[in-house]
C-alpha cells in the first residue's frame, strides 16, 4: 500500500509539474505574441491571413501564383502546394527578407501519406485498427515535415451516406461514432503529443460543416438538413477534432442553414471557437472566400471580406479578398482590429508551436528529406494496413486463400499492371515506387498468363477469345477490375456508380470456363457490381491501396494475412437506392412491416453489403450474449459476447456494439453502432468481448443542441456487422 500511496503521490507531482510548466510556455508564447503585434502594421496583419499557391494549382481557374516580392514585404503569411526542403527553404528566405521577419507556413493536401502512398482514407477506415490508422498519419506526417511541409488539409472528418459524392474516398465511411474515433487517431498521428518537434505537422479538419451531405451526392452542392440530423449525425466527428487538438479547421464549400460555411458566424465563431473553445485558426477552401460572390450572399469582394472575417474565418486560402479589402475596411470602421488581431494572434500561435520563430529553416534539412522519405519504415506500415484495409466479400467454396500448389494463374486486368491507379485520388506518392498486383505476383515467383481483358479507356472487352484461352490454361483466374483513380475524389462525383456492364460481363465469360474466379474491386467508394457479385465465387475488395498495394493484395490473396477488413460504408445493389445507409429512422410505416411501407416496387430496400461487413477466411461464432452490472461509475452496465473461432486457420474479427433506443423525446435510428473490439482468435479459441454501456452509448443530442440521456428501454445489438446482430434489452431506470 505504501509503495502505491508513494507512486500516486509521484504522478501527482509529475502531472502538477507538467501544468505548472505548460503554463509557463503558454504564457511565454502569449507575450512574444503580443510584443510582436504591437510592432505589426495593418498591411503585415492582414499579410498573414493571406495564403496563395506557390506551386501547381487545383483550383477551377488554374491561377499559379509566386510572390517573392510580396512574402519579402511580410504581406503573405502562407503558401500551399510547395514542398521540398529545397523549395521551402527559397521562399522562406524571402520571408526571412521581411521587416520582422515572420515565418511562412507550407501546406498541401496531404491525404493518405506523403512519398510513400497509404491506402485512401476510406480503404484505412475499413480495417476498424485505430493504432495502425493513427501510425498511418504518423508516417505521413514524418515524411511530409522532412519536405519542408508544416501544415496539412486533413484529416477529412465529413459524414456522408451518398456514395455518388466522389469525395467519400477522403474520409471515415458513414457513422459518426466511427468516424469520431478516426478523427481523433489521425490528428494525433499527425500532430503528436508536441509540435515543436521536426516529425509533426498542423492538422485541419475539415469541412466544416455538413458537406458529405450535398444534395444529390453532387460536389459544391448545397446542404439543407435539420439542427437535429446535422449534430447527430454530422456533428460528431467535427467535434471530436477539435477535443483532439486538431489545430485548424477548414470551412466547407457549401451553404449551411441557408448561409455559405465560409461567411457561418454561427459554425465558425458561435460553435467552434466559443461553444467548444477552438484555439487554433480557420482556413477557407480553396478560393471559397470569393466564392460567396457566387452564392449571391457578398455584391463583392470588399463583402466578401467583411463578412469572412465577422464570420470568424481567420485564413483566406488563394482568393485575395482579404489582402484587397480588410485594410480599408478596417480603416473606415466596419471592421474592427479586434476581430484581425484575433485571427492573426491565432495563426501566429501555430507558427509559434512548430518552433518557426526559434529556427525558419527547421522543416527544410534536405539531408533529413533524403533518409525520411520512402523509408523502409514507412513502406512496412503501409502494408501493414494495407492488408488490414481488404474486405472479403465473398468466398465460395473456399477459393481462398489460394493453394502454394497452384502453379499457374490467369491474371487479367489492366488494372493490375497500372501504378498510377495503385496510387488513387489525391495522392502525393512517388508513382514509379508504387507495387502493382503483376509485379509483387512476379516476384512470388508465380507464373503469370496475363491478358488485359477489357480497355481501360474505354472499359470495352479487348482479345475475348485470347483471355479466356488463358483462363483455360492455368489453375485459377484473378480478374483486377473496378473504377480507375480519377473516378473518384475531388469533382469525381457520378450519377452511377455501377462498374461498366462490360467487365462485369467478362466476369461471366470467364466463370463459364469452370476455373475458380477471383476478382479484386479496385475501387475508391462503395460501386454496385450485382453480376460479379451473382458470378464470381471470390470477391475482394481491395479498393486503392498505395505504395504497397500489389504486395499487400497478394499477402492476402495467397494467405500470409488472413482479411479482417469491414466496410464503413453501406454498398448499394441500385442507384436508386442512393443515399443508403444502415442507421435509418423507423419512420410511421417502417420496412419491416411490409404492405403499405417505406419500400420501393421495382428495386430491393436491402443493400448489396451492409455497414460492418466481411468474411474471413475462418469463421466465427457468437453466443452467450448477457449483461453484467454496471461499476456505479458512470457505466449503466455492460454487454457481453462470447466469440469463437469455429475454422481452421487464425483470424481476427471486429465485434460490433450496436444501440437501440426503443423510446425518445425525437426520433432516432432503429441502430448505430457505439462500440468495437478488433480481436484474433486461434482455431477454435474463444474470447469473452465485453463493451461498457455508458452516456456515450444512451445519449443523443436533441434538437437544441443539447446532449440528453432519457430513461427508458433500448435494446443492445452484438454481431459482426450491422445486419446479423444478437440482442439482448435493457432497461434505464
Amino acid at each position: 500500500m505504501m509503495k502505491r500511496l508513494i507512486t500516486y503521490s509521484c504522478m501527482a507531482i509529475f502531472a502538477m509539474g507538467s501544468m505548472a510548466q505548460n503554463q509557463k510556455d503558454e504564457a511565454q508564447m502569449n507575450r512574444f505574441i503580443s510584443g510582436l503585434m504591437k510592432k505589426m502594421t495593418l498591411e503585415e496583419k492582414v499579410g498573414q491571413l493571406s495564403q496563395c499557391s506557390g506551386g501547381f494549382a487545383t483550383g477551377p481557374d488554374n491561377t499559379r501564383i509566386s510572390r517573392t516580392e510580396d512574402i519579402s514585404k511580410g504581406l503573405i503569411g502562407s503558401l500551399l502546394n510547395v514542398s521540398g526542403a529545397a523549395n521551402t527553404r527559397k521562399y522562406q528566405e524571402a520571408a526571412m527578407k521581411s521587416r520582422l521577419q515572420i515565418p511562412l507556413l507550407f501546406g498541401l493536401d496531404v491525404i493518405h501519406g506523403y512519398r510513400t502512398g497509404f491506402p485512401l482514407p476510406l480503404a484505412e477506415a475499413a480495417s476498424f485498427d485505430l493504432d495502425a490508422i493513427e501510425r498511418g498519419s504518423r508516417c505521413a506526417a514524418k515524411e511530409a515535415a522532412a519536405a519542408g511541409l508544416h501544415w496539412t488539409f486533413a484529416p477529412m472528418v465529413d459524414i456522408s451516406w451518398d456514395a455518388r459524392w466522389g469525395r467519400v474516398m477522403e474520409g471515415a465511411g458513414e457513422d459518426p461514432y466511427y468516424g469520431s474515433l478516426v478523427a481523433k487517431a489521425r490528428v494525433h498521428g499527425l500532430q503528436g503529443d508536441d509540435l515543436s518537434k521536426e516529425n509533426t505537422i498542423l492538422s485541419c479538419i475539415k469541412h466544416f460543416a455538413g458537406y458529405g451531405a450535398a444534395i444529390a451526392g453532387k460536389d459544391y452542392n448545397s446542404v439543407d438538413m435539420s439542427m437535429g440530423q446535422f449534430v447527430n449525425f454530422y456533428m460528431p466527428p467535427y467535434k471530436a477534432g477539435a477535443e483532439a487538438g486538431a489545430a485548424t479547421f477548414m470551412s466547407a464549400f457549401n451553404d449551411f442553414n441557408n448561409e455559405p460555411s465560409t461567411g457561418s458566424t454561427f459554425l465558425l465563431r458561435e460553435l467552434l471557437k466559443n461553444q467548444w473553445g477552438f484555439k487554433g485558426f480557420v482556413v477557407s477552401d480553396w478560393g471559397s472566400v470569393g466564392e460567396m460572390m457566387n452564392h449571391r450572399y457578398a455584391k463583392d469582394e470588399k463583402e466578401a471580406a467583411y463578412k469572412g472575417i465577422k464570420a470568424g474565418l481567420d485564413m483566406e486560402m488563394v482568393s485575395e479578398c482579404y489582402s484587397k479589402n480588410l485594410v480599408s475596411l478596417v480603416k473606415e470602421g466596419k471592421v474592427s482590429i479586434k476581430l484581425v488581431d484575433d485571427a492573426v494572434r491565432r495563426i501566429l500561435e501555430q507558427k509559434y508551436k512548430l518552433g518557426l520563430f526559434d529556427d525558419p529553416f527547421r522543416y527544410c534539412d534536405e539531408e533529413r528529406e533524403r533518409t525520411v522519405i520512402g523509408s523502409q519504415e514507412s513502406r512496412k506500415e503501409a502494408c501493414y494496413v494495407s492488408e488490414r484495409s481488404i474486405v472479403l466479400l465473398k468466398n465460395e467454396n473456399s477459393v481462398l486463400p489460394l493453394s502454394s500448389s497452384i502453379k499457374k494463374v490467369a491474371l487479367i486486368g489492366a488494372l493490375s499492371k497500372s501504378q498510377k491507379d495503385m496510387c488513387g485520388a489525391w495522392s502525393c506518392a512517388e508513382v514509379g515506387k508504387v507495387v502493382t498486383l503483376y509485379e509483387a505476383m512476379e516476384k512470388r515467383g508465380v507464373d503469370i498468363n496475363y491478358n488485359d481483358g477489357y480497355d481501360l479507356k474505354t472499359n470495352k472487352i479487348v482479345n475475348l477469345d485470347q483471355t479466356l484461352a488463358a483462363a483455360r490454361q492455368s489453375d485459377v483466374v484473378i480478374v483486377a477490375m473496378g473504377e480507375q483513380a480519377w473516378e473518384s475524389g475531388e469533382m469525381r462525383s457520378k450519377g452511377d456508380i455501377s462498374i461498366a456492364a462490360e467487365q462485369q460481363r467478362l466476369v461471366s465469360e470467364l466463370v463459364k470456363t469452370g476455373k475458380p474466379v477471383v476478382v479484386l474491386m479496385m475501387c475508391g467508394r462503395p460501386v454496385i457490381f450485382n453480376e460479379v457479385r451473382r458470378e464470381a465465387p471470390a470477391i475482394l475488395c481491395t479498393w486503392w491501396l498505395g505504395s504497397e498495394a500489389g504486395n499487400a493484395i497478394c499477402n492476402v490473396l495467397w494467405g500470409d494475412y488472413n482479411p479482417s477488413g469491414k466496410l464503413p460504408m453501406t454498398f448499394p445493389q441500385h442507384n436508386g437506392q442512393i443515399p443508403l445507409y444502415y442507421q435509418y429512422k423507423s419512420t410511421g410505416r417502417p420496412t419491416a412491416l411490409g404492405g403499405w411501407c417505406a419500400k420501393y416496387i421495382d428495386i430491393p430496400t436491402e443493400p448489396a453489403y451492409p455497414f460492418g461487413y466481411g468474411l474471413s477466411y475462418t469463421t466465427f461464432n457468437y453466443s452467450d450474449v448477457k449483461l453484467l452490472p454496471g461499476d456505479g461509475k458512470g457505466t449503466y452496465t455492460r454487454v457481453a459476447v462470447t466469440v469463437t473461432n469455429t475454422g481452421k486457420c487464425e483470424g481476427e474479427e471486429v465485434v460490433q456494439l450496436y444501440v437501440r433506443d426503443e423510446v425518445a423525446s425525437i426520433t432516432r435510428p432503429i441502430k448505430e453502432l457505439k462500440g468495437f473490439e478488433k480481436i484474433k482468435l486461434s482455431p477454435g479459441e474463444s474470447k469473452t468481448v465485453t463493451f461498457d454501456v455508458k452516456d456515450e452509448q444512451l445519449g443523443f443530442y436533441n434538437n437544441q443542441m443539447k446532449f440528453i440521456v432519457e430513461k427508458g428501454d433500448f435494446t443492445l445489438m452484438v454481431g459482426g456487422n450491422s445486419r446479423d446482430l444478437q440482442e439482448i434489452k435493457y432497461i434505464l431506470n
